[in-house]
């Protein structure tokens, strides 16, 4: 079974930057795209940014565009999230996310999930 496995998050100042990890036990068909999704006050998951590994393209939601990046490392199976000129509305717990296909932005069509890990961006 697939596990993914996140690390990274904390506290961070407005305007800072923060780097998170989410390693996959295994690269499959069942993980081809892998994503991250954020939630906050018990409101369903957002859609954040996603990569697919068998054509590298990423889809990216407009309220991070320019400052969030999904870079990969093929290697070891993981993903990371680069968020920079961070904002306090930017703080929730953020998740990780894989399926097999492409990308998309709706939560309930991921099969695997990591833990997730609490950001906060405050002063």
């Amino acid at each position: 079974q697939v596990q993914l496995v996140q690390s990274g998050g904390g506290a961070v100042q407005p305007g800072g930057s923060l780097r998170l990890s989410c390693g996959a036990s295994e690269r499959t068909a069942r993980t081809n795209a892998m994503a991250w999704f954020r939630q906050t006050g018990g409101k369903e998951r957002e859609f954040v940014s996603g990569i697919a590994w068998d054509d590298d393209k990423t889809l990216t939601t407009d309220s991070v565009k320019g400052r969030f990046f999904t870079p990969v490392n093929y290697a070891i199976n993981t993903i990371y999230l680069e968020m920079n000129r961070l904002k306090p509305e930017d703080t929730a717990v953020y998740y990780c996310a894989a399926r097999p296909g492409k990308v998309v932005v709706q939560d309930g069509e991921y099969e695997y999930w990591g833990q997730g890990t609490l950001v906060t961006v405050s002063s």
